[in-house]
């Protein structure tokens, strides 16, 4: 579970985040939607415990992120718009480079090592180093290596970048089947449709403030009463 009370993160004079409240429960998929700069990466960063917050409060499956940090971060996973891998390490390398940050047993993370190879269909080239990947691969092993210790949720920026459609279609169906497991899940993207086909609810966010949030259903209703469009809705809501 992700919780953000009444969070507010200023660099300067400049707010970034403004007095910004979200709840994601376990089992949720949380679509966060917003323009360039509308305060999207600042939020997840404070949620990830890269930036601390100027006022308010985040949680992470029960534990504060500022006060709790190794506690709050054993429970989650990060996968950021780039991802970052280290280019002398092969991905099978990465793999087990990210179980032992976890500090998982041996056995355990030689299981999920093999389980994410197989489940992301990277067996092909996992055993190649990172240098030589595109950055479809690259973003394949950095999600797989963000599943190998079974976080409880799941932060994940711009999933799709750079992907095929195979790569996309194996993304989109681990994040559902996530969700359904139980796993909270905050997804940002510029991908309206995206957006669409996986979250159970969308926000919006634009100047640091949230602006728009509603399920699936509340959305598409609110896209009727206009020409039925989410494109519509997001341009309507952050003009």
């Amino acid at each position: 579970m992700i919780e953000l009370r009444s969070v507010t993160k200023t660099f300067g004079t400049f707010t970034a985040v403004d007095n910004l409240s979200i709840t994601i429960p376990p089992g949720e998929l949380f679509g966060f939607l917003g323009p360039n700069g509308a305060g999207k990466t600042t939020t997840i960063k404070m949620i990830a415990g890269l930036f601390a917050p100027t006022s308010g409060t985040v949680i992470v499956n029960g534990f504060n992120i500022v006060t709790h940090p190794i506690d709050a971060k054993r429970t989650l996973a990060y996968v950021p718009d780039q991802p970052f891998l280290y280019d002398k390490l092969t991905g099978r390398e990465f793999l087990y480079f990210v179980g032992g940050l976890y500090k998982m047993q041996k056995d355990l993370v030689h299981r999920r090592v093999a389980e994410v190879i197989e489940h992301f269909e990277i067996g092909r080239w996992v055993d190649k180093k990172a240098e030589d990947y595109s950055q479809g691969m690259r973003q394949r092993i950095s999600i797989a290596a963000a599943l190998v210790h079974q976080p409880k949720t799941i932060i994940v920026d711009e999933p799709m970048i750079g992907l095929d459609p195979r790569s996309s279609k194996i993304v989109r169906e681990t994040l559902r089947q996530q969700a359904k497991a139980g796993v909270s899940i905050l997804m940002s993207t510029h991908s309206l449709p995206v957006a669409e086909e996986l979250c159970d609810r969308i926000g919006i966010i634009h100047n640091g403030r949230l602006v728009y949030c509603d399920t699936k259903d509340g959305m598409r209703a609110f896209e009727a009463s206009m020409d039925g469009k989410l494109e519509s809705v997001f341009l309507e809501i952050t003009k």
